[in-house]
């Protein structure tokens, strides 16, 4: 099994597993349905999703066979988010059909569960607790889906009518960070109450781009958060303050996506240019290039944890 698993797909319809050192890449999945949108990587290293238009693809990581393990398709529309329960037991889904989904990844590719959020969902992440799925919808509407009672227990609204791009959940469930397409983020601090249902209380709005962000996202130690743009640009600010540490600069088109190495030392991006790029966080400088695209790259996904149970957050 490799210690280390990094992955890249976007509107070339195929899937690429790279050697993250080398920049070498060792494995080309065909994705013929569609563009892929998302990818996740388990826990354990064993599978991979892949969430296109309509359907989910899960692979074998460890496996040469170029067909999918399981294939999900009840979604009606571009999936738009992918990710898994920390023992890769179930597997949520977002769309643009307007539902959040929950898939049993042991037994059948029939889902669970479905949630309405009556708008074009955008991002659905996971709570740390593993019992509340939080999405972010196309009107600006952000939703907490209470697992154990199978309902919405809470709305927030940072902009009416302004798209949540992107959310992100700190490890340490203390900190959620939602992008728009206005360039802004907004930061509140996550309590739990008596009810053991989490709420929010607002903390920071950062002006972080001039353009649409595509993705934020903590970083591992919680210290640091990342945020992807339109401008081409990624940008890391410092969460004691929310300061802007540093701009990564090097992509020649849209930056979609990024994941942090566990140890938040190195952050891979991906971008319309048909590129992957490797950064180290400590300089600034983008030490490799994952070139073999052919189209823009809109995803990536990496697990690098060599601890039980804990994931890359992607």
């Amino acid at each position: 099994m490799s210690s280390v698993v990094l992955a890249t797909a976007g509107y070339d319809h195929t899937v690429r597993f790279w050697e993250a050192t080398s920049g070498c890449c060792y494995r080309t999945l065909q994705y013929n349905d569609s563009q892929v949108n998302k990818l996740e990587i388990t826990s354990d290293k064993t599978r991979i999703a892949a969430a296109g238009n309509h359907k989910i693809h899960v692979y074998d990581v460890n496996s040469m066979d170029p067909n999918p393990l399981l294939t999900y398709d009840e979604h009606s529309g571009n999936v738009t988010a992918v990710g898994f329960h920390k023992d890769g037991k179930w597997m949520y889904t977002g769309s643009e059909d307007g539902t959040v989904k929950v898939w049993d990844t042991r037994a059948s590719s029939v889902a669970q569960r479905s949630y309405e959020s009556r708008a074009a969902v955008n991002s659905v992440v996971l709570h740390p607790n593993q019992g509340e799925l939080i999405s972010g919808d196309q009107t600006g509407h952000i939703r907490v889906w209470d697992l154990t009672a199978s309902a919405c227990s809470c709305e927030l609204v940072p902009e009416i009518g302004t798209a949540v791009r992107s959310l992100t959940v700190a490890l340490d469930g203390t900190m959620i960070v939602a992008a728009n397409n206005n360039g802004t983020c907004y930061v509140w601090r996550m309590m739990r109450g008596a009810s053991q249902t989490t709420h929010f209380e607002p903390l920071h709005k950062l002006k972080a781009h001039a353009s649409t962000i595509l993705k934020c996202l903590i970083s591992p130690d919680c210290q640091q958060l990342a945020t992807t743009s339109a401008d081409k640009t990624v940008k890391l600010w410092n969460l004691d303050g929310f300061t802007l540490d540093r701009t990564l600069v090097g992509h020649t088109r849209w930056v979609w996506d990024c994941v942090f190495s566990v140890d938040a030392a190195y952050l891979v991006t991906a971008s319309s240019d048909a590129t992957a790029r490797l950064w180290d966080l400590s300089s600034g400088e983008a030490i490799r290039t994952y070139s073999g695209h052919h189209k823009a790259v809109v995803c990536c996904a990496l697990n690098d944890s060599a601890i039980e149970g804990r994931d890359a957050d992607g």
